[in-house]
């Protein structure tokens, strides 16, 4: 692996053309656990220690309500503010992923418009689906600068404005620089492997639809931070832009967001916590099911559950599996104005998801092991998606593997070697230790 030094130069100034067990006793879900670290996120690292990326430059700024400081100041103020302008900085334009600028809207087509407290233009890159920057929009620009939160997961879109906008860079000669954060829910990396087949890295087209929530043929818990995925894509993809990263100070791979000082900030509506983050990628497949992941519930994605799943028996079965980090609890709920408008104001029987040692939890199991032990107790009332299903979980392989009774462990087994050789192929690209 490349030295920090190393790794920092390239950011800074190169183009690159769990198994079964008995859980544990302690719960390592709450915050404070370990001492907190003074983390700087890449915005505050550009203006204190990188100006010379933007003095004198006009520049886009994609971003949302996650793009803060340490101190919860926003990327569009820092940027727009006093000490950016005396650098000869001039912030021309907003861009926004899904969620909008504020994060805030759980729907397809939000409009662009105008941002009331800076009065710049805010050109909005999710319609149907997640869209590249118009090269309209980048013209008048000398470069672009990239400030989402990721969470860790190969399903998040914010993934792909960043690929989509590379590609936009690239072809209108503007350089594009990533500023990074921590991976809130560590470098941790694991399955299901997204099968190649059902991949889409490429830019939609009214021929082929973008994919950005199945881009590539990655673990469903990438590891990486957004710094990391920009060096790793622009090169694996062949997209070549004048690319920079500047990486965040003081994050390590072990690190969680509740340990770094910064402040969490949801990153989309239906992420309240770091919980939920952390469960969510064995949950996300499931929005291709007739199953409810708990939207309309201040903690979202921290549940399942139906008006019929026979629940006790489901966790019953889950419970036998013994899984590391986590236990399940049969406890009904009811969704309150859901947007996915699945059940909301019905009483609905649910699985609860408590995470017990995080560092344990393998959100890949326990996704598989959910699938399985609903499709034992509950198989003539669970309807699936298919395809939206696997394009989140990884294949129809697995999907079918864990539906005809195979045992979930052996299922997310099967793509152990495949996660190895995604770990050896991203280890030049990664910028923390």
């Amino acid at each position: 692996m490349r030295g920090a030094a190393a790794a920092l130069a390239v950011a800074l100034s190169t183009t690159l053309a769990c198994s079964r067990g008995a859980s544990a006793s302690t719960d390592d879900t709450a915050p404070g656990l370990a001492r907190r670290a003074d983390v700087r996120p890449g915005i505050t690292v550009l203006l204190e220690d990188s100006i010379h990326l933007v003095r004198d430059k006009r520049i886009g700024l994609l971003t949302n309500q996650s793009g803060l400081d340490e101190h919860g100041v926003s990327d569009i103020d820092l940027l727009s503010g006093e000490r950016a302008r005396a650098a000869g900085v001039r912030l021309m334009s907003l861009f926004s992923p899904e969620h909008g600028i504020r994060g805030t809207e759980d729907r397809t087509n939000i409009e662009s418009g105008i941002d009331e407290r800076t009065g710049l233009p805010i050109h909005s890159l999710y319609g149907a689906t997640t869209l590249p920057p118009p090269d309209s929009t980048l013209r008048d620009l000398d470069a672009l600068v990239f400030d989402l939160q990721d969470i860790g997961t190969r399903t998040w879109t914010y993934v792909g404005s960043m690929i989509y906008s590379l590609r936009a860079a690239k072809r209108n000669g503007v350089a594009m620089i990533v500023l990074d954060r921590p991976n809130p829910i560590t470098g941790a990396m694991n399955g299901p492997m997204l099968d190649s087949t059902l991949a889409n890295p490429d830019d939609p087209t009214p021929q082929r639809p973008g994919r950005a929530y199945a881009l590539y043929p990655a673990p469903l818990r990438h590891g990486m931070t957004m710094g990391e995925m920009a060096l790793f894509f622009n090169d694996a993809l062949g997209i070549e832009a004048d690319l920079r990263v500047v990486p965040a100070s003081g994050w390590r791979r072990d690190m969680w967001f509740d340990q770094t000082g910064l402040p969490w900030i949801k990153p989309s509506p239906n992420m309240p916590s770091l919980t939920s983050a952390l469960v969510y990628p064995a949950l996300v497949a499931f929005e291709g099911s007739n199953l409810s992941v708990g939207r309309g519930m201040p903690d979202a994605f921290q549940r399942l559950g139906a008006p019929w799943l026979r629940s006790e028996a489901a966790v019953e079965l889950l419970e036998d599996l013994e899984l590391n980090g986590v236990r399940f609890e049969a406890e009904a709920f009811t969704p309150q104005n859901p947007t996915d408008r699945k059940y909301g104001g019905q009483r609905t029987e649910g699985i609860r998801i408590v995470v017990t040692a995080r560092d344990r939890f393998h959100a890949g199991r326990v996704g598989a092991a959910l699938l399985w032990a609903i499709a034992q107790t509950n198989r003539d009332s669970l309807v699936l998606r298919d395809l939206t299903f696997d394009l989140r979980f990884g294949s129809a392989a697995a999907r079918e593997a864990l539906l005809r009774g195979d045992d979930p462990d052996s299922v997310i087994d099967r793509d152990v070697p495949a996660v190895q050789r995604w770990r050896e192929r991203v280890r030049p690209y990664l910028l923390y230790r």
